[in-house]
């Protein structure tokens, strides 16, 4: 993306703030004229930082996808290995459990490499690779039963997110406390 003017990143910047929270409260469904009015600019600003809903989520997710990044390599740094890959799934799924919807969207602009954004799929490529790393040390570690891949543990993570919306965070969380503990090797303890 080339640079942005300083009022114009302040917009893109106000937009994004804007579209998680409506997001966060109605699902990605929500209406962009409402994303617009509540960001106090027009439709068409909107529409010239994102031209289409899928811009805009995309956005919103690659954003999120480099702080999970981030964050996989602040773990590997300071945790334990079965710890720091627990505390990055609990957060892969807080972050889209909140965005009603968004899951699905998220799993099928990650796992469909040919289409969409080529930045995001590098993003969400990165990301992808960073949870690879925190599972394998983990699993070298023997923190983490060795039988299942990365694929599985984002699934199935991807997926008790989605119910979050469903039955509030609490069932989402306790479903994923069990999944978690069902992938700690056999005689690993939680950290």
């Amino acid at each position: 993306m080339p640079e942005l003017r300083a009022d114009a990143r302040r917009n893109r910047d106000e937009l994004l703030d804007v579209a998680r929270q409506v997001i966060r409260e109605e699902g990605v469904d929500a209406s962009l004229r409402d994303i617009a009015r509540r960001a106090g600019v027009g439709i068409g600003t909107l529409y010239r930082h994102f031209p289409t809903r899928e811009a805009l989520l995309g956005a919103i997710i690659g954003d999120g996808v480099r702080r999970l990044s981030a964050r996989a390599a602040d773990l590997s740094a300071t945790r334990a290995p079965g710890e720091a890959l627990e505390e990055w799934l609990t957060d892969v799924a807080r972050r889209i459990g909140t965005y009603r919807g968004l899951p699905g969207t998220m799993l099928e602009l990650v796992w469909d490499l040919e289409a969409g954004d080529k930045d995001l799929r590098v993003t969400c490529g990165d990301m992808m690779d960073a949870g690879r790393r925190l599972l394998a040390r983990a699993q070298a570690d023997h923190a983490v039963r060795p039988d299942v891949t990365f694929d599985d543990v984002f699934i199935a993570v991807a997926a008790i997110s989605g119910i979050a919306h469903k039955s509030g965070p609490d069932p989402a969380a306790r479903v994923l406390a069990v999944y978690l503990d069902g992938l700690r090797s056999a005689g690993a303890t939680r950290s």
